[in-house]
């Protein structure tokens, strides 16, 4: 059975991307939770349905056929036939999402997927990422971090991912993301047990470096190293 390493952070933290890079470094698979959402909201809208209609959405979550790679350098996204690994990227599904994941039979349903998901992989660990991975889909993991930095950081940096995009307006999405999400679940204060990485005077490096540590860390104590 894989190991879970569970990350938390709010949007424009870094997670995605250090997460990816630590399990490259080490070998380890990469869940992106917010990718499943993702899908789901696809899979609503493909339907002709709104996410913000509760009983469209668990009905497309009855029969919502998910695959997701677990490669870091190769994480397809699939619902039934369809490669929607770039679709769900798409402005129109991202605008959707809250909707998904503010239904609490489907963030369950979700969240046994993930679980599953990662007890078959075939990693010695599976660094997952979320909003609520640290203290609800895996509060048992050896590894449970909380990345974070300060608003303005993880404004300016969402928008430097973003070509052509005004930082004020990214800081805006970003901010009404964060209040949406955090209507649902807690990602901006760690829970008991869980460290916190904040890289707000950190650059990209010194991020990755300071996860390993908690990493190296977390499962030297698991293993009694």
């Amino acid at each position: 059975m894989s190991e879970f390493i569970a990350i938390d952070g709010p949007a424009g933290s870094g997670k995605s991307s250090v997460s990816k890079a630590v399990a490259r470094s080490r070998g380890f698979g990469y869940l992106d939770t917010g990718a499943a959402y993702r899908a789901l909201a696809w899979h609503v809208l493909d339907r002709g349905a709104e996410t913000d209609d509760a009983d469209a959405v668990l009905a497309a979550a009855s029969d919502f056929d998910l695959r997701l790679g677990l490669d870091p350098d190769d994480r397809t996204v699939a619902v039934g036939e369809s490669d929607i690994t770039t679709a769900i990227r798409d402005p129109r599904v991202s605008d959707a999402v809250s909707g998904v994941a503010r239904v609490p039979a489907v963030r369950e349903q979700v969240n046994i997927f993930f679980r599953s998901l990662v007890a078959t992989a075939p990693y010695p660990a599976v660094v997952v990422e979320g909003r609520d991975i640290t203290t609800v889909v895996a509060p048992d993991a050896p590894v449970r971090i909380l990345l974070t930095a300060a608003p303005e950081v993880r404004a300016a940096r969402r928008a430097g991912e973003l070509t052509g995009e005004n930082a004020a307006v990214v800081a805006e999405a970003l901010h009404k993301r964060d209040a949406s999400d955090s209507a649902v679940v807690d990602f901006l204060n760690a829970a008991e047990g869980v460290e916190v990485v904040d890289s707000t005077e950190l650059d990209f490096p010194q991020t990755i470096d300071a996860v390993l540590a908690v990493i190296e860390r977390k499962q030297g104590a698991e293993h009694g190293r």
